[in-house]
């Protein structure tokens, strides 16, 4: 796969996205324009970006595909600014949250051929190209949401593209789609700000709530250190579903609120026995970056070295470890350590070792 890619926009996905193309398309060739020149300048040197626009012009008119990585807003502004140097065969796609409105954008373009929405699920609270790297990509979905007159062959490649960087495409209408995102995504990003928000305005003088915070909290509330300015666009953009969602959050904020009021029995039992089950039944085949394949959790005593001892006991056996992480919410019991391993008898003789010395651990 020898094609040619143009970047607009090398922030957090932009930057993630070409680096998993260098990574996994060594031979392809790739152009970026980005308002900030110092991004590119490093991207140019790290290898990532070939050549550097310093407009959008003709030269993107040599362009397989197009993505466009700036926030939503921005997007639409590009879409148009591109619209003289689009060919037939140019596939365009964004790694925007929203996509009802850059479709429209699209359709009124007379682009609706060419244009296929992107929203890659996965993300940072860091932002920018410093913070860009291939993984973040790597077994997260791919939303894709073609309109009514895309070829399928275009969409085909596109999907290929997504499959060889080790994403996973989902095909998806953007109607749709915009909806599920204000449930599972933008919902949960303005809860969690304003929640943070909330223990600021409630805590004492001393801080007590802030010095205290940790485990559950810091968790949930992870997502509350995102872009302001990314954020303030995903919800102009996706208002009416984010509305629907959060006037539905509010009336079970308020059943709550009643239950607890009226002290009615059971109520809040109800409440965490609803939500367990559910919650359980969501698929664990992506343990943060780490898929739950051929891995395992291990309890690990906070002490200095403590990570190095399960790794030398593996490399002297030649076990190779494929990736390794650090469960913050011991979600997954009381391990510390995910580790995950190339087969599944790799896995089963690594676990065999540790159990010999005493490991505790979770599958």
């Amino acid at each position: 796969m020898n094609n040619i890619f143009v970047f607009i926009g090398l922030g957090l996905i932009g930057g993630s996205l070409a680096k998993s193309i260098r990574k996994y398309i060594p031979t392809s060739t790739i152009y970026a324009y980005d308002l900030s020149k110092t991004r590119l300048e490093k991207a140019k040197s790290e290898g990532i970006v070939d050549y550097i626009q310093d407009k959008i012009d003709e030269n993107i008119a040599c362009a397989d595909i197009i993505f466009l990585c700036a926030p939503v807003e921005y997007n639409k502004d590009y879409l148009k600014a591109i619209k003289p140097f689009i060919k037939n065969n140019i596939i365009i796609t964004d790694v925007g949250s929203t996509k009802a409105s850059i479709h429209k954008v699209a359709v009124a373009l007379g682009l609706e051929r060419n244009f296929i929405g992107g929203h890659p699920m996965a993300g940072s609270e860091k932002t920018g190209y410093d913070s860009s790297t291939p993984l973040l990509l790597e077994n997260a979905y791919y939303m894709l949401t073609p309109g009514d007159k895309v070829k399928r062959s275009d969409v085909l490649r596109l999907e290929e593209l997504l499959k060889t960087i080790k994403s996973i495409p989902f095909i998806i209408d953007y109607r749709k789609h915009d909806i599920v995102v204000a449930g599972i995504s933008h919902l949960p990003h303005i809860i969690a700000a304003s929640l943070v928000n909330l223990v600021q305005d409630c805590d004492y003088e001393d801080e007590v709530m802030k010095r205290v915070a940790a485990g559950g909290f810091k968790d949930i509330t992870r997502i509350a250190s995102a872009s302001p300015v990314m954020w303030e666009q995903i919800c102009e953009t996706n208002r009416s579903p984010i509305i629907d969602m959060l006037d539905n959050y509010i009336d079970s904020l308020c059943k709550v609120r009643n239950d607890l009021t009226s002290g009615k029995s059971g109520a809040i039992y109800d409440l965490f026995e609803k939500s367990r089950a559910y919650r359980n039944t969501f698929p664990d085949e992506n343990v943060g970056l780490i898929s739950s394949k051929n891995s395992f959790s291990v309890h690990v005593p906070d002490n200095p070295g403590a990570i190095s001892i399960i790794a030398t006991i593996l490399s002297s056996h030649s076990i190779n470890i494929k990736n390794i992480g650090i469960n913050h919410n011991r979600e997954l019991g009381e391990g510390v350590l995910r580790i995950q391993f190339y087969d599944s008898d790799a896995c089963e003789l690594a676990a065999k070792l540790l159990k010999k010395y005493n490991y505790q651990l979770d599958f």
